[in-house]
């Protein structure tokens, strides 16, 4: 079974795009620019959505 987590290795800031990205099978600069574009659009929504994943997506385990 898939677990959204955030990325260790493929990671700008805290890895939520990057986990996001290696969930759903697509490319992180796919995620990165639409959630770029939802943060400047709406201005506050994509960031605090952005802040909220960072605690509550669990970092991927380390090996």
């Amino acid at each position: 079974m898939r677990r959204l987590t955030r990325s260790q290795n493929n990671r700008m800031l805290a890895g939520v795009c990057g986990g996001l990205a290696e969930y759903f099978g697509i490319d992180a600069t796919i995620i990165r620019l639409l959630w770029t574009i939802i943060s400047v659009c709406t201005i506050w929504p994509g960031v605090v959505a952005y802040i909220v994943a960072w605690i509550i997506v669990p970092p991927e385990a380390s090996l």
